[in-house]
């Protein structure tokens, strides 16, 4: 079966509410950027590039000695908070309680290519409190071969995002976190961002997203990677996240 053939059955997934099979495309893609082309395609065919428009994306590693791994994310999926999910039928999601940044101007491949940490952070206008869904098209889930869950936009299922305000330099090792379910038991953390910063991996974004020549729109947002984690969540189950001082974002399942 040829790339292609992926893209559509992937995309069919998405807009269908199903789940495939990963052991029927074990021949490929062969590498990462065979995958991030197929992961390209089906992005284009869910509505990803609108000409002119904003858009959205996740982006984030294991640590800053990891590769960090990017993607696309569906606009009808992200949507302000309170958010109202139970349209989207996710199976089986965790919550991620996020960091989103977004960008005051627009990035061409040639201001890209410079940016340097500190650069990237520079273009930066706000920030806001975001949880994203996980969730998989692959029967396997978890288990499904890294470079088949990176063509699933990384597992995305959907972003709800807060209020905005302006992006400031802050002690993020010092910044708390909590994550809650329904009226279950409160998860709290202190630091715990996997990058020490979620601006740290953005001149890396920057540079895949403009790789092949296409400017990045100003206003584009990026969430950046999980504070707190809670897996095995249920039809009407409501979370919120909460970072101490930037606000509160809440999602309905």
């Amino acid at each position: 079966m040829s790339q292609p053939d992926l893209s559509q059955a992937l995309a069919s997934a998405w807009r269908h509410k199903q789940r495939i099979a990963a052991a029927d495309w074990a021949a490929g893609p062969h590498d990462a950027e065979a995958a991030y082309a197929v992961q390209q395609s089906m992005a284009q065919a869910l509505g990803c590039f609108e000409p002119g428009q904003p858009q959205f994306w996740k982006s984030g590693g294991a640590s800053r000695q990891t590769t960090l791994t990017h993607a696309p994310l569906p606009p009808a999926g992200v949507r302000q908070s309170p958010a109202d999910f139970s349209d989207l039928q996710l199976h089986a999601p965790c919550a991620e309680a996020e960091i989103a940044l977004r960008l005051g101007c627009e990035v061409t491949p040639a201001l890209a290519l410079g940016l340097s940490v500190e650069g990237a952070r520079d273009l930066v206008d706000a920030m806001t409190v975001s949880i994203e869904l996980v969730t998989s098209r692959w029967l396997e889930a978890g288990a499904a071969p890294a470079l088949l869950r990176q063509v699933d936009m990384l597992s995305h299922g959907a972003l709800a995002l807060g209020d905005w305000q302006p992006f400031k330099a802050r002690d993020w090792w010092a910044q708390a976190c909590e994550l809650r379910v329904n009226e279950g038991p409160v998860l709290r953390g202190v630091g715990g961002h996997s990058l020490g910063d979620p601006a740290w991996g953005l001149a890396a974004w920057l540079k895949h997203v403009t790789r092949h020549g296409d400017s990045l729109p100003a206003g584009s947002v990026v969430t950046t990677g999980a504070w707190l984690v809670q897996p095995g969540l249920q039809a009407g189950d409501r979370v919120t996240a909460s970072f101490a001082g930037l606000g509160t974002v809440a999602v309905q399942l």
